[in-house]
């Protein structure tokens, strides 16, 4: 008997197929919507035990269905895992850490699926504040204590955003040299 219906929200089918093939035969259901509009109207209309939702999907955006998700009660204690090649995008929108989901960087392998599913089962289970982060027009996400943030809060924000965007480049110039690397083999 399957005991875990999953909803695998991708505009990739790759991506979809191979999240299917990854998990254990015989304990997952996995149902597949192809974008935020389709696998929205399926959130609504079954129970699931995960939800997968990439971030960047056609009709309606995987944060429009996150926060359809976090504006209700009963769908946001359904473990999620947001996945996007692009973390920064998720964290533009949500801030991190991310304490009421997991996040899956594409692409991935069986082990980070496996771990990225157990710990949004995890998070599911801790008790969540009753607020739902909104983004403001430059990106950041306030929390529940807004203050007047000293120059110093702001200084050490600006070097961990930069650190994270000099991370981002260093794996692009890596992933550059792989690409052409390759193409010069193929050259030959």
């Amino acid at each position: 008997m399957v005991s875990n219906k999953v909803l695998v929200i991708d505009d990739t089918t790759v991506v979809r197929v191979k999240v299917r093939e990854m998990l254990p035969p015989g304990n997952f259901d996995v149902i597949e919507a192809k974008d935020g509009v389709e696998g929205l109207n399926l959130i609504r209309q079954e129970k699931f035990s995960l939800i997968m939702l990439d971030f960047l999907l056609p009709k309606m955006s995987g944060w429009e269905v996150f926060q359809q998700i976090q504006s209700q009660p009963d769908l946001k204690k359904i473990p999620l895992v947001i996945m996007s090649g692009r973390k920064e995008e998720v964290t533009e929108k949500i801030s991190e850490p991310f304490e009421n989901f997991e996040f899956l960087g594409k692409p991935f392998d069986q082990k980070q699926l496996i771990g990225a599913i157990k710990s949004a089962m995890t998070k599911a289970k801790q008790p969540r504040q009753e607020s739902v982060p909104v983004a403001t027009p430059n990106g950041v996400t306030p929390s529940a204590d807004v203050g007047i943030a000293s120059s110093g809060d702001e200084i050490q924000a600006l070097n961990e955003k930069i650190a994270k965007m000099q991370a981002e480049i260093d794996g692009l110039k890596k992933q550059l040299a792989q690409v052409v690397t390759f193409i010069k083999q193929k050259i030959k």
